[in-house]
């Protein structure tokens, strides 16, 4: 894929509804906002962060101190699509040519997402690298190219919010990781779960 520059953006912008509403990004795991244990994953793989999240940005300042924080770029929260246009926008004016992107409540990404994502790409034919495990697809987790910019903004405007929708006539390469280092927190019960997965990661060999 070259090296265009990769801005890695984690995805906040949902309304988490089946968390009882707030940001899942902030919500401690084993002390620490589970933002903070995410960052420190992705943050070597990349060139820069950006965090994608609408409303006052202040309040992920402790989580992510200097963090550059971009709101959805059309109105009414459309989905992660408008997150991902957000984060191509500020790639693309930072001079850089990729996005990698991650929902905000997947704290386990593995330490080697954007190596393995680029090589998916290396003579692929595919625009777009998508991450997958358990033999399912995880259409959020993948590196993007910024200039598909423009036709992403005009899907949005037409009204798609479809992210594996958009992707495909595009060509997609699928990276399979073992395990389920792509575990989320959908509801208050994931929560011991993930808290319990980072325990063991942590824990001495």
């Amino acid at each position: 894929m070259g090296r265009a520059g990769v801005l890695g953006l984690v995805l906040a912008g949902g309304l988490a509804r089946r968390m009882g509403g707030g940001d899942k990004a902030l919500l401690p795991l084993l002390g620490r906002p589970m933002l903070a244990h995410l960052l420190a994953r992705l943050a070597p793989q990349v060139d820069a962060l950006a965090l994608s999240a609408n409303g006052d940005p202040a309040r992920f300042r402790e989580a992510a101190p200097g963090m550059a924080v971009v709101a959805d770029p059309l109105p009414s929260h459309p989905g992660p699509l408008a997150g991902i246009l957000a984060g191509m926008e500020r790639a693309a004016g930072l001079g850089m040519g990729w996005v990698l992107s991650v929902p905000g409540d997947t704290p386990l990404v593995p330490s080697d997402l954007a190596a393995r994502l680029g090589a998916a790409l290396e003579g692929s034919g595919a625009a777009i690298a998508c991450a997958a495990s358990g033999g399912r697809a995880h259409p959020p987790v993948a590196l993007w190219p910024v200039g598909l910019r423009g036709d992403l903004r005009r899907a949005l405007l037409a009204g798609e919010g479809k992210v594996s929708r958009w992707a495909a006539p595009h060509g997609v390469a699928t990276v399979e990781w073992a395990g389920d280092p792509f575990l989320n927190a959908n509801a208050p019960a994931d929560l011991p779960v993930l808290e319990a997965a980072l325990r063991g990661q942590n824990s001495p060999a």
